[in-house]
């Protein structure tokens, strides 16, 4: 922080943050002027890439795709899932990311493989398709306590009209707006991310409301198009 505080008094440029909550703080801990940030959120996504033009090939799947960190909320994911299965054992939840066996944080490749053979649940491992993956799932859940910018995968989720079930942490509450086209959760709260994902599971009209809200909401304000404007105006007018 001190580091950053000095070089943009050294500078007097920008500071670009990706939601308001690291602007908040910056406002309060450094005591920067609001003129002194540009909130862009999310680093854009392509929404011809990410599109809703296919509905879930798989309509029983549930997705995490993240690093699988615990700060990432892969263990309460997994707790959700037990409680779900226990009234519709149908669902299927799948795992989609990469071990990172270097970090003291990461899941290890056992308690995966655990997982697999008595909590059913599947993982894909790492993927470089995953507009592909969302399209095969119904719901994309990330109950991350990591610090976030935006996370992307749910800005890409979103764009292909899936719901999303997140924390009500710092990044999350930029595309996740409570009921609308999602469902922001407490930090920790496995059985609350099985209540949601239930509530939509069973109302098809409901999955298809959150998905489309989601969609424009993207559309509006997350839209790699919206996003490159967006930096190269900040660019400009410091040039100007």
């Amino acid at each position: 922080l001190g580091a950053l505080n000095f070089l943009f008094r050294l500078n007097r440029g920008k500071v670009i943050v990706h939601n308001e909550d690291d602007a908040r703080f910056l406002r309060k801990e450094l005591a920067f002027m609001k003129d002194d940030i540009v909130l862009i959120k999310g680093s854009g996504v392509n929404m011809d890439e990410f599109n809703s033009e296919t509905s879930a090939k798989d309509k029983s799947i549930i997705l995490f795709a993240s690093r699988l960190l615990v700060q990432k909320g892969v263990l309460d994911f997994v707790e959700a899932a037990k409680i779900v299965k226990k009234t519709r054992p149908e669902l299927r939840f799948v795992i989609v990311g990469k071990l990172d066996e270097n970090n003291p944080n990461s899941i290890i490749k056992t308690q995966l493989e655990d997982w697999n053979r008595n909590e059913n649940i599947e993982s894909w491992g790492y993927r470089d398709d995953i507009s592909e993956v969302i399209n095969q799932s119904k719901i994309v859940v990330l109950p991350t306590y990591y610090g976030e910018g935006v996370p992307k995968v749910l800005i890409e989720a979103a764009s292909c009209a899936r719901p999303i079930i997140a924390t009500d942490v710092p990044g999350c509450r930029e595309i996740v707006i409570d009921g609308k086209n999602g469902y922001l959760i407490p930090v920790h709260s496995p059985k609350e991310i099985a209540t949601k994902i239930l509530k939509i599971v069973k109302d098809e009209n409901l999955c298809m409301r959150l998905g489309e809200e989601g969609r424009k909401l993207v559309e509006n304000e997350f839209s790699i198009e919206k996003v490159n404007l967006d930096t190269l105006g900040v660019y400009r007018n410091l040039l100007e």
